[in-house]
C-alpha cells in the first residue's frame, strides 16, 4: 500500500513530465488501431512513415528548440517562419545565383540568421520594446524581403551536397546492406546511453538526498523507452537507415538539453523567466540573456530554413507560412508554461512529434486540412488548460 501511495504521489508530482509522453504513445496506438480497422488495413508504423515523420517535421523541432528558450525567458517570437523563408532564400541565392559551394553557404546563412536574431533581440533586450511587437514587425519585414530576394519566383535546383542535408541518409560503413548496419550500431549505443544516463541521474539524486522515483517506475519507463528506440531503429534500418535530419535533431536535442539543465547560463534563463526582478537583484544580466535567446532563435530559424529549402529542392516566396504557429504549439503542448520559467527540451521534442504524428495520421485517414487545423487547435487549447490547471493545484 505504501508503495502504491508513493507511486501515485510521484506521478501526481510529475504529471506534466509524464503526461505528454503517455499522450504521444496513446496517439500512436490510436492511429495504428484505427488504420488497421479500415476496409483496406494500413500499417501506420511502416519504415517509410517513420522516416517521413522526421523528414517532414525536422524543421518544426529545430524551431521549437529555439522557441523554448525564448518562451522560457518570458518572450515570444512570431517572425521565425518569415526568417526561415528569408534565410532559405539567401541560401538558394548564394548557391544557385552566386555559385558558392554548399559548405560555405551553410555557415554564411547561419550567420545571417544570427544577425537577424541580434537585430530583433537588441530592441527587445535593451530598448524594452515588447517582443510581440518587434517580432510581428519582423514577420512582415522578412516576408516582404523574401519576395524581393526571390523576385516572386522559385530558385532551384540545388547540388546533391546541399540536398543531402534534408534528404540524405548516413552511409553504411559496415557494408551489411539491409538491415542498415550503421543504424543498428547507433541505435544500440543510444539504448546504452539512455540506460546509463538514467542510472547516473538516479545515483546523483541519491547522493544529494533528492527523493527518488519508485524503482518500478524507473525500470518500467527505461524499458519502454529502450524498446521504443529499438523498434524505431529497426524500422529505419530495414529501410534506408538514419536520415541526416534525424542525426541533426538528436545532436541538437542533446546539446540543448545539456545547456538548459547543466550550465549556469541555462539555469539563469529559467530564473529570468520565473522572476525577472529577482534575477536582476541576484546579479544576473537579464538583458544579455534575452539578447542571446533571440540570436539563438535566429540561427536555428536559418538552419530550419535551409533544411526546408533543401528538402523541397527549391526556395519559394510562400515558404515558412505557419511555421511560427507550429513551433509555439509544440512548445506549449510539450509542457512549457505560457508565463515563462518552465519547460524542458525533451518535452518540446515530444510536443513536436505529437504534432507530426497527428498530421500524418489524419492525412492517411483522409481528413481534410480544415478539420486538421480545428483538431490541432483544440489539442493546443487542452494543453494550455492543462498547464493552468496544473499550476492551480
Amino acid at each position: 500500500m505504501a508503495g502504491e501511495r508513493d507511486l501515485r504521489a510521484h506521478l501526481g508530482g510529475h504529471l506534466r513530465d509524464n503526461g505528454m509522453l503517455v499522450a504521444l504513445v496513446a496517439i500512436v496506438v490510436f492511429f495504428s488501431v484505427i488504420l488497421q480497422m479500415q476496409p483496406q488495413p494500413i500499417n501506420f508504423l511502416t519504415p517509410q512513415n517513420i522516416t517521413n515523420i522526421f523528414l517532414q517535421n525536422g524543421h518544426v523541432i529545430i524551431l521549437a528548440l529555439g522557441m523554448l528558450l525564448v518562451i522560457v525567458s518570458g518572450h515570444i517570437d512570431l517572425s521565425v517562419g518569415s526568417v526561415a523563408a528569408f534565410t532559405g532564400a539567401v541560401a538558394a541565392w548564394l548557391t544557385v545565383k552566386v555559385g558558392l559551394p554548399f559548405w560555405l553557404v551553410i555557415p554564411i546563412t547561419l550567420a545571417v540568421g544570427g544577425l537577424i536574431g541580434a537585430m530583433q533581440g537588441y530592441w527587445v533586450a535593451y530598448w524594452r520594446i515588447p517582443s510581440f511587437i518587434v517580432t510581428l514587425a519582423g514577420m512582415m519585414v522578412f516576408r516582404g524581403a523574401t519576395m524581393w530576394l526571390l523576385g516572386g519566383q522559385n530558385i532551384g535546383p540545388f547540388p546533391k551536397g546541399f540536398q543531402a542535408m534534408a534528404n540524405g541518409f548516413i552511409p553504411d560503413l559496415t557494408g551489411m546492406g539491409r538491415p542498415h548496419g550503421m543504424t543498428l550500431i547507433v541505435v544500440a549505443l543510444a539504448i546504452l546511453a539512455v540506460v546509463w544516463i538514467g542510472m547516473r541521474a538516479r545515483a546523483r539524486d541519491a547522493e544529494f538526498g533528492v527523493e527518488l522515483e519508485p524503482a518500478g517506475l524507473f525500470v518500467g519507463r527505461t524499458v519502454v523507452l529502450a524498446a521504443a528506440i529499438g523498434f524505431v531503429g529497426w524500422q529505419l534500418a530495414s529501410f534506408r537507415g538514419l536520415p541526416n535530419v534525424m542525426v541533426i535533431l538528436v545532436v541538437l536535442t542533446v546539446l540543448y538539453a545539456f545547456f538548459t539543465e547543466n550550465t549556469v547560463m541555462g539555469r539563469r534563463i529559467y530564473a529570468l523567466g520565473g522572476n525577472e526582478k529577482a534575477a536582476k537583484l541576484s546579479g544576473i544580466r537579464t538583458d544579455r540573456l534575452v539578447f542571446f535567446c533571440f540570436v539563438n532563435m535566429g540561427v536555428l530559424a536559418a538552419l530550419a530554413g535551409m533544411i526546408v529549402t533543401a528538402r523541397l529542392n527549391s526556395a519559394t516566396p510562400k515558404a515558412g507560412v505557419g511555421f511560427e504557429l507550429d513551433a509555439i504549439a509544440s512548445v506549449f503542448i510539450g509542457g512549457a508554461s505560457m508565463t515563462g520559467g518552465s519547460g524542458k527540451i525533451v518535452g518540446v521534442v515530444i510536443g513536436a512529434l505529437i504534432m507530426g504524428v497527428m498530421n500524418m495520421g489524419m492525412s492517411i485517414l483522409g481528413i481534410g486540412i480544415d478539420y486538421q487545423q480545428v483538431i490541432k487547435g483544440l489539442v493546443l487549447l487542452v494543453a494550455v488548460i492543462f498547464d493552468v490547471y496544473n499550476k492551480s493545484k
